[in-house]
């Protein structure tokens, strides 16, 4: 990494044709994974990755570079060709002082590649010994640790390192010619204590019991009726049909439903939603963005009402609205954008049983597959990978084929029940080229009336 003093400097060769904004953007990266597959662990990799990416703008124009190293005379000479882009009116370029930090809690005592594998065949015998329907076990057990440090042309100098793990399972239960998939995954920002708190076991259980349970699903009705979507990973339909729509740059391109709208009721009054990447241990949790930023709890929507975006210093200025820290970027190699973190629908006051009794014929949408999405319209398509009939107040037998239709800003008005349970479920987002680690999250919901396209009329 660099000191105060060559940080100061390359910015200072970086700013010298004028940009009205520079950055220093350095990454150091390890990585190791763990494969199971047919009972047996292999495809173990390690990935190590050291970088840094440079930044300058000028007017409206972003012009970046990348190198695979923090040699000084090369930053330098990479500086050098991103100011010859640059012809303006030279600014005061503000030095860095000492680095403000946040340390990530690491792991007392890192496991090895033994400790690795005796969790995979706990998580591959748990998955066999549930149901003897269950004919194939795949899981991956990753870590990433992260070193990162930020400075630019505005005095910011900030460092902080991280931990992630994550495990993945893959169940696959077959009976006759009827063949399901169960997944389950679980993931913090955190080192391997987190299975301390919670056995890889009863992860395991989680994607078997899935499978094993559609094996006896039926065909999925079709047309318009109540649907009550799961705590957890149900916020994905938010997060994919509104909250791209939330992210400033969208708002900037013209590319949002939600433009011009702050202030306006866009949602039930049981709506509220909110942005964190500052909860402790959380899956989209960081110590400062991309930027260098520190991430901040930001309200998007208070009871219906929308309050705001979330953004990064580009369009923070553009749309003259407070900085939220939530410029994210997949590596040195890629600039930042406005990006989610841990994005979810707050705790409502019903009981998840009362709202499923208050339902005479629905579906209730347990886990997601693939869908589609347009951020502009809000217009979305999500299959259904887990659900229930809900058939006079009670859970029903599963289905399949299943899919959700509706509008994002549309969906939101529809709301007329929101449970007590909220809960968390950690993915991957893609946009403009770049996968980051995001959660979901939301208590139980219910829909009034959505269309659901299925095989059964």
């Amino acid at each position: 990494m660099l000191d105060k003093k060559n940080i100061n400097k390359i910015i200072a060769v970086l700013m010298g044709s004028g940009g009205s904004f520079g950055e220093i953007y350095i990454q150091k990266n390890s990585s190791n994974s763990a494969r199971l597959e047919d009972g047996k662990v292999e495809n173990a990799t390690s990935g190590y990755d050291f970088g840094c990416g440079l930044r300058l703008w000028h007017g409206q124009s972003t012009f970046y570079a990348h190198i695979d190293s923090v040699d000084q005379q090369e930053l330098i000479h990479a500086a050098k060709i991103l100011r010859a882009a640059v012809n303006g009116d030279k600014k005061k370029v503000i030095e860095v002082q000492a680095c403000q930090k946040k340390a990530a809690r690491f792991s007392a005592e890192p496991i090895g590649a033994e400790k690795k594998k005796e969790l995979l065949v706990v998580v591959d015998k748990a998955c066999r010994d549930y149901h003897p329907h269950i004919v194939q076990v795949s899981a991956t057990l990753s870590d990433q640790q992260q070193d990162i440090q930020i400075a630019n042309s505005e005095g910011v100098f900030s460092c902080f390192n991280t931990q992630k793990v994550i495990l993945a399972v893959h169940a696959i239960a077959k009976k006759a010619a009827e063949i399901r998939t169960g997944y389950q995954s679980y993931a913090k920002t955190a080192g391997y204590e987190i299975f301390d708190q919670k056995d890889p076991a009863s992860i395991a259980l989680s994607a078997a019991r899935t499978a094993v349970n559609m094996l006896d699903a039926r065909g999925a009705p079709t047309g318009q009726m109540p649907v009550v979507i799961a705590p957890a990973f149900g916020g994905v339909i938010f997060h994919e049909a509104c909250g791209h729509g939330l992210e400033a740059d969208a708002v900037t391109k013209d590319a949002s439903v939600f433009k011009g709208k702050v202030g306006k009721k866009i949602g039930s009054d049981l709506v509220t939603v909110l942005d964190d990447g500052s909860m402790p241990g959380h899956w989209g949790s960081y110590g400062f963005d991309d930027e260098g930023f520190p991430p901040s709890k930001t309200m998007l929507i208070d009871k219906g009402y929308l309050c705001g975006y979330l953004s990064d210093l580009k369009s923070a200025r553009q749309l003259n609205i407070k900085q939220s820290g939530n410029a994210r970027r997949q590596s040195y190699r890629f600039i930042p954008y406005p990006r989610m973190s841990n994005t979810y629908i707050a705790n409502g006051a019903q009981d998840p049983k009362d709202i499923i009794g208050s339902v005479d014929r629905g579906i209730y949408a347990k886990e997601f597959a693939g869908g589609a999405v347009d951020p502009a319209t809000g217009d979305f398509v999500f299959g259904i990978s887990e659900g229930y009939m809900i058939e006079n107040g009670c859970m029903g037998p599963p289905i399949k084929g299943a899919s959700l239709i509706g509008n994002g800003p549309d969906i939101l008005q529809k709301i007329e029940a929101v449970g007590n349970d909220l809960d968390f479920a950690p993915g991957f987002c893609g946009k403009n080229g770049q996968s980051l680690a995001n959660e979901v999250g939301q208590p139980t919901v219910k829909v009034s009336k959505m269309t659901i396209g299925g095989t059964e009329v």
